[in-house]
């Protein structure tokens, strides 16, 4: 009897931490919050690089890495939703929890947590840059003869934003501004490919490669690689994002949660493949890496889009930053015993996005880093961790579609892992030299 109340004291003392955590706290999520939460995360700024790493892959491989990279990912996605409750009664809200089940509980935690956080950590920072440098432009944009402002103040700006927001409770409190978000991911994305088409060709356009050796054209394709790779980074929240959706045995999760994510996908192509292609084509090799630096005028709607893209990272941080949350919080609540209250989460959330906006303020090129750290993350995350735990569940019949599939999706995601981390240390240490700390 003791034991039973005990048993029952436990549980009870667990439920009451799981409605405290910001991904298990709120279960009443729509269809359709998968779709908007899935598109602030995956359509991040790097839509907007799109172009500049097609004129590093050229015409053949780009479209085909492009197109691969859609299909595959939503690939693993797929299986990433249907794994959310494979075992009956339970639910895997949170990637480690799968990684646990399906390799063990502590080899899971160390296979999963360092690599998620690399990519949630990591975007974070970038958006920290990304929001702070889209102010700017639209600061100078809007007023051309104004005193020139340093970055660092823009970022500062951007993280105040962040700093409120953070305090909102779980992923569903977030929902109008993560369907903000979303919406200007594709206003944005939008105007860059118009804009582009409406300017046309420009004269003497280069399709060639920019490297003028082969061993530099090698390693850009490779870098690259990399940068394709950090625009489908969306599926290191996937878990989370369907965690908020109800589910019973009649009506499981998974069909609201892949309506929803399958629509985000239409999406996600709507913004890329224009952007990437209308950009190559027009500017060709000479494309800056931010296509919206090539487009200078007409200036009003220039401004007009570097402010959707601030709009828009404000969502996709979040996004990434509740899930970090999620995991500081269970640490300081399950494993410290802390007393869930709102000081522990005031404090908690305030630190982290302090050090993110310190990071981004100190670094402000660690977009080129991310393109390095992110290759041993984005990789496995996105391209071949799902597959390698739907082979070990299902193991699905040798040579079979299923089978196969998985293990293509392996061997290439493997090498996008070992290659674009080698392109991105390249790019590094030659533009180190133009790289300003506090800048």
């Amino acid at each position: 009897m003791a034991y039973n109340e005990s048993r029952n004291d436990a549980a009870a003392k667990e439920k009451a931490i799981d409605d405290w955590l910001p991904i298990t706290s709120s279960r009443k999520a729509k269809w359709w919050y998968s779709t908007f939460h899935n598109v602030t995360a995956m359509v991040g700024a790097g839509v907007l690089s799109l172009p500049y790493a097609m004129a590093q892959l050229g015409w053949g491989p780009g479209i085909a890495i492009l197109v691969l990279s859609w299909v595959i990912t939503l690939y693993t996605l797929w299986q990433m939703v249907e794994m959310h409750e494979m075992v009956p009664g339970k639910r895997f809200d949170r990637y480690h929890e799968l990684g646990q089940h399906v390799f063990g509980d502590k080899l899971g935690l160390w296979i999963v947590v360092p690599q998620q956080l690399i990519v949630q950590v990591g975007v974070n920072i970038v958006y920290m840059v990304t929001g702070g440098k889209s102010l700017k432009k639209f600061h100078d944009v809007v007023c051309p003869n104004c005193k020139d402002i340093r970055l660092t103040y823009f970022i500062m700006i951007f993280a105040s934003v962040q700093m409120v927001l953070a305090h909102l409770p779980n992923l569903n409190s977030i929902s109008v501004i993560s369907l903000a978000a979303a919406v200007m991911s594709l206003s944005y994305s939008t105007i860059a490919w118009a804009v582009t088409l409406n300017k046309g060709v420009q004269p003497d356009v280069d399709y060639s490669y920019k490297a003028r050796t082969r061993t530099g054209a090698f390693f850009d394709f490779i870098t690259a690689l990399g940068d394709v790779a950090f625009a489908y980074a969306g599926h290191n929240v996937v878990l989370e994002i369907q965690a908020t959706i109800p589910s019973s045995p009649e009506k499981p999760s998974k069909k609201p949660m892949w309506r929803g994510a399958f629509l985000a996908y239409l999406v996600v192509a709507f913004c890329y493949f224009p952007v990437a292609l209308i950009g190559y084509w027009c500017y060709g090799n000479s494309v800056d890496d931010n296509i919206l630096i090539s487009l200078q005028k007409p200036s009003w709607l220039i401004a007009a889009a570097n402010m959707f893209v601030v709009i828009h990272v404000i969502g996709s941080y979040q996004i990434y930053a509740i899930a970090v949350f999620d995991l500081l919080e269970t640490a300081l609540v399950k494993k410290l015993h802390f007393s869930p209250s709102f000081m522990l989460r005031f404090v908690t959330r305030t630190v982290y996005v302090g050090l993110t906006m310190f990071v981004g303020i100190c670094i402000p090129f660690f977009n080129g880093l991310l393109s390095f750290f992110g290759g041993f993350a984005f990789a496995p995350t996105t391209y071949f961790l799902p597959c390698v735990m739907w082979l070990s569940i299902y193991k699905p019949k040798r040579f079979g579609f299923s089978w196969t599939a998985n293990w293509v999706c392996v061997i290439l995601g493997v090498l996008l892992m070992i290659l674009s981390p080698i392109g991105a240390l390249r790019h590094i240490i030659l533009t180190a030299k133009d790289y300003e700390f506090f800048s």
